[in-house]
């Protein structure tokens, strides 16, 4: 005997309410296109217990003609322009409200502005998949997947909430990002060196402490302040508010940073709101500045004709961070495991693992053997406790 079929929750042509935007909707017969349903006043119909408002409008929906399948009126109105311009005021909303960080609308200005300038005037029907890419493949600047990656994100973002929000049809659905690329690139003790030899003061003390804990520089490490420190018996401790993830966490720190912060804090004292690493002018390191003064040090040290190290940037200090975690460099080469390196980066366990331990482990196995009892670390010990326990045999002479 066959299972039931399983009836569904409304019949076809009912009015029904999205969760997920607390507002009502009908289908288009013989489509999967959901259509929002209005009031008298032109407004959505939100929440629940709103049914009769929902069957209220659905029927002047039938009698308007709305259900026969034909194209609303509005996505004929609408251009890319259009698009780009709701999304924009998205984000100086979200900004104020500090629901979103400054580097998502600068870089939503310069993406978008710049898609304006290529086809802002083309409707959002007459919008393909192709003049996407062509536009990305047209700046010689862009050569990086990460820059495609990101260009890509934030017009999909902008489309889908105009999808969203004014029910505008997404021209541009199943557009495909790059694949984001393992983050393998560390500086070596001897390129850290060649850092803090070539740069003054304040900034030799931003990328130090960068080096050490890890911090995202600018979102997290540039906005430190003394109320943020905290010391117990143990030794230092920050709590780290993240303007990317919107979670604060607490991690432990280096005793040669916190030696380093000590001597900050004369300066920046508790409750005075400054940062704890300034620049020469006395103000917080911002990316701008930050990224300008990293471009400089690079020119400086002929990193900047180096196939390698002139994709090195402020952010490949958190990735050398990483990789000494992973590595035991400063413990004797007794690596941190994927969950306590998630949690003193910031992350989840799995874009920890995807980001650093997948494609790492692949080029650097040393942790791998160490887990066995192999790496070079327990060889050393192994063969230190013999020669002690048991002292090499002496043969006798013959005779």
């Amino acid at each position: 005997m066959g299972r039931p079929r399983k009836q569904r929750r409304n019949p076809h042509g009912a009015a029904w309410h999205w969760k997920q935007t607390d507002c009502w909707y009908f289908t288009l017969p013989g489509t999967k296109k959901r259509v929002a349903l209005f009031d008298e006043n032109g407004g959505r119909i939100r929440g629940r217990d709103n049914q009769n408002s929902a069957e209220h409008a659905l029927a002047r929906a039938k009698l308007s003609g709305e259900m026969r399948g034909v194209a609303p009126v509005a996505d004929q109105a609408w251009i890319v322009a259009r698009v780009c311009s709701e999304y924009l005021q998205h984000c100086e909303r979200s900004l104020t409200a500090q629901s979103m960080s400054r580097g998502h609308r600068d870089s939503s200005v310069t993406y978008l502005n710049d898609l304006c300038r290529y086809c802002g005037a083309l409707s959002v029907a007459q919008l393909k998949k192709s003049h996407i890419q062509t536009w990305i493949e047209s700046h010689a600047g862009w050569r990086s997947l990460a820059t495609h990656r990101s260009v890509i994100a934030i017009v999909l973002a902008a489309f889908n909430r105009a999808e969203e929000m004014f029910d505008v049809t997404n021209p541009l659905k199943g557009l495909k990002k790059p694949q984001s690329q393992p983050r393998l690139q560390s500086l070596s003790p001897e390129d850290v060196q060649s850092l803090y030899d070539a740069t003054e003061e304040s900034f030799r003390n931003f990328l130090f402490a960068a080096i050490h804990t890890g911090l995202r520089p600018y979102c997290e490490l540039a906005k430190l302040t003394a109320d943020h420190v905290e010391v117990s018996d143990r030794g230092m401790m920050w709590r780290v508010y993240s303007s990317k993830t919107k979670k604060t966490r607490k991690i432990p720190v280096h005793a040669d940073v916190a030696k380093l912060v000590r001597r900050l804090m004369l300066t920046a004292a508790k409750g005075s709101g400054k940062p704890l690493f300034r620049n020469t002018r006395d103000e917080p390191w911002k990316r701008m500045t930050g990224v300008v003064r990293f471009l400089a040090l690079k020119k400086k040290l002929g990193w900047d004709l180096d196939p390698v190290k002139s994709k090195y940037s402020s952010y490949t200090c958190r990735h050398t961070y990483v990789h000494h975690m992973l590595s035991g460099y400063w413990n004797g080469g007794v690596g941190c495991s994927i969950e306590t390196l998630a949690e003193l980066i910031g992350d989840t366990p799995k874009v920890a693992y995807d980001h650093y331990g997948k494609e790492w482990s692949k080029s650097y196995a040393e942790p791998l053997w160490a887990a066995i009892g192999s790496g070079s670390q327990a060889k050393t010990k192994t063969a230190s406790a013999q020669s002690k326990a048991s002292p090499p045999l002496r043969r006798k002479k013959a005779g």
